[in-house]
């Protein structure tokens, strides 16, 4: 079965296997990479993640895909598409983009890589009229990938999630409109 979805230069982005889940449970639920997303996950809540990113797949044609460098076929992270279900109503149902990456690659362009790929599918395959990304504002990394993207922050539909502590509120939306999508930015 053909499970590629996207390519890059460097990268593929396909469905997730079953094989996924141990490298992903040792490199990218860390302490650093979960930093910003609520920490490390036991094994049953990561398994129940698993599930909603494969039924993103199956309810709309597109997930947070894993990213696989094609070099050497590792595993290297996420990054893809889900419909927004956070608890702001202003915003649900709509195309967010997502990413994460272990470690030990940060800072090699991987993320911006797999992200253009991807805001590239959110426009032209799935027809998005925009598309959000959410955060925290502590998260400097992805604070920056969402800038490079040509995405700017839209602070009138931040809002505060439950779901986490004070540390990791409010959640900061970015956005950017198909007609300002520029993949060469």
């Amino acid at each position: 079965m053909n499970d590629v979805i996207l390519e890059t230069e460097r990268l593929r982005l396909r469905n997730w296997r079953d094989e996924d889940i141990e490298p992903f449970m040792e490199y990218l639920n860390t302490p650093k990479v979960t930093r910003w997303l609520g920490g490390v996950q036991t094994r049953e809540k990561f398994l129940e993640a698993v599930e909603r990113i494969r039924g993103y797949d199956r309810d709309f044609g597109h997930t947070f895909w894993i990213v696989e460098r094609k070099s050497d076929n590792t595993l290297l992270g996420f990054c893809g598409l889900k419909r927004v279900n956070a608890p702001q109503p202003k915003l649900t149902g709509a195309f967010e983009i997502g990413w994460r990456l272990r470690e030990d690659v940060w800072g090699q362009g991987y993320a911006k890589e797999a992200a253009t790929a991807t805001m590239d599918a959110a426009f032209t395959r799935h027809k998005a009229p925009f598309v959000v990304a959410l955060t925290v504002p502590g998260n400097e990394p992805s604070l920056g990938l969402m800038k490079r993207l040509g995405m700017t922050h839209r602070p009138e539909l931040d809002f505060h999630d439950p779901n986490y502590g004070e540390d990791l509120n409010p959640t900061v939306v970015y956005r950017i409109e198909a007609k300002d999508w520029k993949p060469d930015a």
